[in-house]
């Protein structure tokens, strides 16, 4: 008692009654008298065991929350596979040599189900995409900084020239089965355009867009710059434009997090380099 009392700075009747009271709450003795000393009962013993494997849990999370030290952890990422493969892909990469303690989960997913995944704690970063004519809401509890942007235009079958859009009013039309994005922006179009386009088919691959396109089943939205199959052909949209916005998006507070932090600056960085943009 008189040894613990010296290294915590104490009296040996605090240490004792320090232990009476933990003794109590766990129901059983933890200390026996050994001549005029003391000793830890077999019951003591465990819960000394015990304690060493809290504490050094608690040393842990100090460890894996301290913004100063190397950041550690898993961050559980969900978002379109364009924005895997073509932001987040070589910023893993990059972290294997920078931050090898920093292991990144991947899950692929249209924007409103990251979206539902990041309320519900499932996942840490969503990486999403909207339209300037079909701006993205979020909840009020969560933020997003836009990674790069593309413009996109209307898939249509070779040899079509451009057109004014009312003219493709008679027109089938192919959006995504998974995300209502490009159909809001299709309707906004078609609207200012004065008709209401006719959505004959909900196609999720832009591969399997085109060929729908080819065979002659119905036009749809396309991204501009990105090669097309033969018979594609991509026409522009000026007035107004389509832009298709994709971001990181994160819970308030928890981008604090070291780990998601670091994954979240390097997409910055990324994108601000000019690296990630179409």
């Amino acid at each position: 008692m008189r040894e613990v009392a010296e290294e915590l700075g104490t009296t040996t009747s605090s240490v004792s009654q320090h232990i009476a009271a933990l003794a109590g709450e766990v129901g059983v003795p933890l200390v026996e008298p050994e001549g005029r000393r003391v000793r830890l009962t077999p019951a003591g013993r465990r819960l000394a065991d015990h304690a060493v494997t809290i504490l050094a849990a608690v040393d842990a999370a100090r460890r894996d929350l301290d913004p100063y030290d190397e950041p550690r952890g898993v961050v559980r990422v969900a978002g379109f596979a364009t924005a895997i493969r073509r932001s987040l892909l070589p910023v893993v990469a990059e972290l294997g040599a920078t931050h090898p303690g920093i292991e990144v989960r991947l899950s692929e997913y249209e924007p409103l189900e990251a979206v539902d995944l990041l309320g519900r704690d499932d996942i840490d970063l969503a990486l999403v995409y909207d339209y300037n004519l079909a701006p993205i809401t979020l909840r009020g509890d969560m933020s997003a900084d836009e990674l790069w942007s593309v413009p996109w235009g209307m898939g249509v079958a070779s040899p079509a020239r451009p057109a004014p859009f009312s003219s493709y009013a008679d027109s089938d039309w192919i959006v995504n089965s998974r995300n209502t994005a490009d159909e809001d922006a299709l309707r906004t179009l078609a609207s200012m355009a004065g008709f209401t386009p006719r959505i004959v088919h909900r196609i999720d691959s832009l591969e399997l867009v085109e060929e729908l396109i080819v065979s002659g089943h119905g036009i749809g939205l396309l991204p501009r710059g990105r090669g097309t199959r033969r018979g594609v052909r991509v026409l522009p949209l000026t007035d107004p434009p389509v832009v298709l916005r994709a971001y990181a998006a994160t819970r308030h507070g928890r981008a604090q997090w070291a780990p998601l932090r670091v994954v979240v600056e390097r997409l910055r960085a990324a994108s601000a380099g000019g690296s990630l943009r179409g």
